[in-house]
């Protein structure tokens, strides 16, 4: 029997030139908190600088906060928060990728909530309290493509005191707008294009794979990694060519949809607990690293899935042995990391060493058990140290 419950409230503006559209839709007060980058590109300025300007048509007054790293830090989210309060911000705005809207989410949620953020954290070190309070309205303004916070809850924040980095929402924490304009996201540089890319590719991969899936959900994925097995080689070979930067954005999206109605599995577990020690390390590219390892390894449990993911990258599994035709998956997967350039990414050269494996481990275990919990097979701790060491190099 299908049984599943299905909600994505927030509203999206998406196509070329959507940003104007910001000067037009109804906002949510008169004095917003707009999140960026402590180090954005020029083209993250001129979004924001268009952002600005259409705060300002709606005679909408605003304050700054550009502070916000990769890997978001609990420290920053605190500030920025207790910042917002003194302010009396009424609604956040974030400009940026997945790390400045994840912060954007947990600031709303904080000024309007007390004591710390670790306090609601339901796994690590977290209290696991009830949040009483809805989140400031959120405004998501993507200018990268492949987290897909712009239509999920979730937020990753990494507590730097205790290493832990950990994935959290509540229904409060979908934005209420959010504008996808993939001209935004035309000077994005190759590499970031793929591993944000391959970031939506493995929210799809997992939201199939998990055992929470629905058909929903299942539908998404497979579109989502449909289209980015057909656009992302172009849009890292020439970020200029819209059709496929659109595509791109529209996948990364659709991923965001997966991760609403499905979740991520054990192998996002894993790359917070690289992060977690190794915060430098981009979170795409960590899991580009474990992924081959990881696959390989669940094909024998989910096979019919990597199968039906195999078949949506363009495979064909015909004449294989019912043991040969899963790992076409994991095939297609290291030819299309070879198509974008990402296939020599080696964990070493971010500073992590291979006695790091059992902590690694560990740490995924405890900080986000849930998404263990997601898994067809459970993992044991051997075998996750497993999986990193067939990863390392």
């Amino acid at each position: 029997m299908i049984d599943f419950d299905y909600s994505i409230p927030t509203k999206v503006l998406f196509g070329a030139g959507k940003l104007d559209g910001l000067k037009r839709e109804p906002l949510f007060g008169k004095l917003a908190l707009v999140v960026v980058s402590a180090d954005g590109s020029q083209s993250e300025r001129d979004s924001l600088n268009r952002v600005l300007d259409a705060l300002k048509h709606q005679n909408i007054e605003y304050m700054i906060f550009d502070k916000v790293r990769p890997n978001p830090s609990k420290a920053c989210v605190m500030e920025a928060a207790q910042f917002a309060r003194d302010n009396f911000c009424d609604f956040v705005v974030g400009v940026g990728g997945g790390s400045v809207i994840d912060a954007a989410k947990a600031i709303a949620l904080m000024t309007r909530n007390p004591g710390d953020l670790w306090d609601y954290i339901v796994t690590g070190s977290g209290k696991g309290r009830p949040v009483k309070n809805q989140a400031l309205p959120i405004v998501a303004v993507m200018t990268t493509s492949g987290t897909g916070t712009e239509v999920d809850p979730w937020f990753d924040i990494t507590d730097e005191s205790v290493r832990e980095k950990i994935g959290f929402g509540v229904p409060s924490t979908f934005p209420r707008l959010s504008i996808v304009d993939p001209e935004l996201m035309r000077d994005i540089p190759p590499f970031l294009t793929a591993i944000q890319g391959f970031d939506a590719f493995f929210h799809a991969a997992e939201g199939f794979i998990a055992k929470i899936a629905t058909p929903i959900s299942e539908a998404y994925s497979l579109q989502t990694i449909r289209l980015i097995s057909k656009n992302l080689p172009k849009a890292v070979r020439d970020g200029t060519d819209m059709e496929a930067r659109t595509n791109i954005a529209l996948a990364g999206l659709l991923s965001g949809m997966v991760q609403a109605t499905s979740s991520c599995t054990s192998e996002h577990s894993m790359e917070h607990a690289m992060t977690a020690y190794h915060p430098e390390l981009p979170h795409g590219a960590g899991l580009l690293m474990i992924s081959d390892a990881y696959f390989s390894f669940f094909a024998k449990y989910v096979p019919d899935r990597l199968i039906k993911m195999a078949h949506m990258m363009g495979e064909t599994t015909d004449g294989l042995s019912d043991g040969e035709k899963p790992m076409t998956f994991v095939r297609a997967l290291q030819k299309l990391k070879r198509e974008c350039g990402v296939d020599g990414l080696k964990m070493s050269d971010y500073g992590i060493k291979s006695d790091e494996m059992e902590q690694l481990a560990r740490n995924a275990h405890k900080m986000m058990s849930n998404l263990f919990a997601m898994d067809r097979y459970t993992l044991s701790l051997k075998e996750n140290v497993d999986i990193f060491m067939a990863a390392y190099r």
